[in-house]
């Protein structure tokens, strides 16, 4: 046990600031070292502020965050998922801000209505299908994958991740609680095999033909197209005679107990810029949330498509309805 503690101590006095330092921010971080070190080291570059992080899954990030108190370290927290962050608000751990700029850079349905998180980069969550075994005028709608037509012929990632949770949040938001369970137990009925650990592993499984067709992350289809440029697999945006497809954001929001407050909305301010917007979304494959900016040409060739306009904050307000109702139809 004296491991641990001695490992954590050293992690805390890592990142703990001086208490009156003015040149640097502490961030906790759920989004991996490799995503976000160069724009830190950018910006240092450009500021001289210098940014110290911690990284660690989110969960942990959030309790640390809560057990910390007003003690904490942590200037700033970037997660993933709007769920994820719309717990961290409704825990207490992030402050309102009022910024024009984030106001400006960051369109509203990809933040909190009260300002105590930005969506950073946007990713959608969309179906991926053989290109040998499935017609693109087969798809149409996430509901429609509930049909008989496509039994033993789904794989999904297991509900336990908050991606598909966030998911049947947006269609009870969309379609009622009654109508999104009805959805679930098709899709439930539908799989060919148990769901997997990671929306890679599903793709494969499409990919190997244990299964005909998937729901996942893009920028998860973009790695594997990356290292296997001829995998016989497609993206199809679902929902475009309706809804529009499902999207979430990465994020973050200023502590409810920074150090250093004015130094943290600067740093978040700048990282929705149009030049930190370039890596902080094309480094993973994913979307700029400033508007202005241009998508990666990785991204921009699977094609335009309508995402869906509802306030992403919908994915963390009926999550926990969306944990029962997936745990009701079986969905595990």
């Amino acid at each position: 046990m004296i491991r641990p503690l001695i490992a954590a101590t050293l992690a805390f006095a890592l990142v703990a600031p001086v208490a009156d330092a003015a040149d640097e921010v502490v961030v906790y971080s759920a989004r991996n070292e490799h995503l976000i070190k160069p724009l830190f080291d950018h910006y240092t570059a450009q500021t001289g502020v210098a940014v110290r992080y911690v990284t660690d899954k989110e969960g942990p990030l959030l309790q640390r965050l809560k057990a910390e108190g007003a003690r904490t370290p942590a200037d700033m927290l970037i997660t993933v998922d709007a769920g994820n962050l719309w717990y961290a608000a409704e825990s207490g751990v992030l402050a309102g801000i009022d910024s024009p700029v984030l106001n400006a850079n960051v369109p509203a349905n990809l933040r909190d209505p009260q300002g105590r998180w930005f969506g950073l980069s946007e990713r959608a969550r969309t179906i991926v299908y053989s290109t040998e075994r499935v017609k693109p005028q087969e798809l149409s709608t996430y509901e429609d994958l509930a049909d008989p037509k496509w039994k033993g012929r789904l794989c999904l990632r297991t509900s336990k991740k908050v991606y598909n949770q966030s998911l049947v949040a947006t269609l009870i938001a969309r379609l009622g609680e009654d109508r999104a369970e009805q959805i679930v137990r098709g899709w439930v009925d539908n799989l060919a095999a148990a769901p997997f650990s990671n929306d890679t592993k599903a793709m494969e499984a499409v990919a190997a033909g244990q299964c005909d067709v998937t729901i996942v992350n893009t920028y998860y289809f973009g790695r594997l197209e990356k290292k296997q440029p001829d995998i016989k697999l497609a993206i199809f945006w679902p929902n475009q005679q309706t809804s529009g497809v499902h999207i979430n954001v990465s994020g973050a929001g200023v502590t409810a107990h920074a150090k250093h407050p004015d130094a943290a909305r600067q740093l978040l301010e700048w990282l929705s810029s149009e030049e930190a917007q370039v890596d902080f979304a094309g480094l993973n494959l994913e979307y700029p949330v400033n508007p202005k900016v241009a998508t990666d040409p990785i991204v921009a060739a699977w094609g335009e498509f309508k995402a869906d306009a509802l306030n992403v904050n919908e994915a963390g307000r009926l999550q926990a309805d969306a944990i029962r109702l997936m745990d009701r139809a079986g969905y595990r």
